[in-house]
């Protein structure tokens, strides 16, 4: 797929380093050469210099015969524009833009062929705060993923010792839970994953993928790991995009308190937010912390537009007695070096936003796509087509079908049914496949797979 993404900073250089992996013809186009150059030293992709809303600098990147063009520069009317612009002079079939001002994101009728041919709109800091409210309504898990439009789910524990599963085969997760059909789509153990089996015994440690309906996954989770008590207080560290929109969904269900250092950005916001307590202040100062009793916090969730300082007030706040601290991060050296250890969730908008991207730039019908564990794995719906003489999946039973190394199927929606997967199950034409693919050089082999041909012998 031939692929133009404008906008080298941290979304587009995510975005690209991902999408040049799988072997699409990638261009990037900035005003920045420095951020270009590096890019172009570390990836196999193409560059251009220059403003990417201009048809003269979309045109030599080759815009006339893209596929698509991602627009994710930090303006919003520069990606509205350049949209247009692609549309109108190069009838680029699928145009993508990242939005972040909600006085956009309001108005339905501006996106639309007649207006501003958007297709799909990304918003990183919505997604973000989807990922951040799962988290805390599931607390103690690592990730909470929806499917089927939030009727399934995939979430992420860490296995603890005293979990009733652990130190148990996984056959013996229907004997504990006889009413509650779940499966265990993966196990990461010491960062290497182990594709599960019935005789596979989970260790404490582990971190376990498992999939199962939305009104199940609590008692899933019990099974793994100690269940915490629920959520009732919040700190959030920042009042910008994020902090405002996490505020703002939380603040009727939670104690809300908002920590921002702009004084001016402060008194904005308690005008704003309905319940949630405003402070004028800096998240990094212990006795700030202390006097709005950080020890008796159930989350604390850093998402300023500084790493360092979100990372460092977390790092805090943990050490004062929070009971779980969240940490929006960038940089993926970063992710690495502090994640689990001392900081309980790293949130990543890039990696939240790649898998909103790769919904649309898979081959086949993709309903929905999660990048997960920092882009080495990937959980896909798909959409299954065809008959037994046009399809490699449709009339076949799972244990028949030629999955990739390293590839499961989980579960299968069939109309408003969740059944979970296992070897005879029969896929049916319409069934909304969810599989999980621990090493996602194997995409293309499943797009293959759930392509509709003329004729399949």
């Amino acid at each position: 797929m031939k692929i133009i993404i404008l906008g080298a900073g941290q979304v587009g250089a995510s975005v690209a380093r991902n999408l040049a992996s799988e072997a699409n013809d990638i261009t990037v186009i900035d005003q920045d050469a420095d951020l270009l150059d590096e890019l172009r030293d570390r990836l196999d992709i193409g560059t251009v210099h220059g403003h990417g809303a201009h048809p003269d600098v979309l045109r030599r990147a080759g815009a006339e015969d893209a596929d698509m063009i991602l627009a994710v520069t930090n303006s919003d009317e520069v990606n509205m524009i350049a949209c247009q612009v692609a549309y109108t002079l190069f009838h680029t079939p699928t145009k993508i833009a990242r939005i972040r001002a909600a006085a956009f994101l309001r108005e339905k009728k501006l996106f639309s062929q007649d207006a501003l041919p958007v297709d799909v709109i990304i918003s990183p800091e919505q997604l973000v705060t989807d990922y951040v409210e799962h988290l805390i309504e599931y607390p103690g898990a690592l990730q909470v993923l929806d499917f089927a439009g939030g009727r399934v789910q995939l979430v992420a524990v860490r296995a603890v010792t005293d979990g009733p599963l652990v130190g148990q085969e996984l056959r013996e997760l229907r004997r504990h839970m006889p009413r509650i059909d779940a499966r265990v789509a993966a196990i990461f153990r010491r960062g290497q994953p182990i594709l599960p089996e019935g005789d596979t015994v989970i260790e404490a440690g582990d971190e376990v993928f498992f999939i199962a309906a939305r009104e199940n996954i609590r008692d899933v989770m019990s099974e793994l790991t100690r269940l915490e008590r629920s959520v009732r207080r919040v700190i959030i560290a920042g009042g910008g995009h994020i902090g405002y929109r996490l505020a703002q969904r939380l603040e009727q269900r939670y104690a809300v308190k908002v920590i921002e250092r702009n004084a001016r950005r402060a008194r904005e916001l308690s005008e704003r937010l309905e319940r949630a307590i405003v402070l004028a202040g800096d998240a990094a100062d212990q006795e700030l912390l202390q006097e709005e009793n950080i020890e008796n916090t159930d989350v604390f969730c850093a998402v300023t537009n500084d790493e360092e300082a979100n990372i460092l007030s977390a790092m805090l706040a943990k050490r004062l007695g929070a009971r779980r601290v969240m940490s929006l991060i960038n940089r993926a050296a970063y992710v690495d070096l502090v994640h689990s250890d001392v900081i309980d969730i790293a949130l990543s908008p890039q990696q939240a936003t790649i898998g909103s991207l790769l919904t649309h730039i898979r081959r086949g019908d993709v309903v929905a796509v999660h990048s997960l564990r920092r882009g080495a794995a990937e959980a896909i719906e798909a959409v299954a087509h065809g008959d037994p003489d046009t399809s490699k999946v449709v009339g076949r039973r799972i244990e028949e079908i030629a999955l990739p190394p390293g590839t499961t199927i989980a579960a299968i929606v069939r109309g408003e049914a969740v059944v979970m997967a296992h070897h005879d199950t029969r896929i049916e034409s319409n069934d909304h496949i969810i599989l999980f693919l621990v090493d996602k050089r194997r995409i293309p082999e499943v797009e293959r797979l759930f392509q509709v041909g003329v004729t399949f012998l």
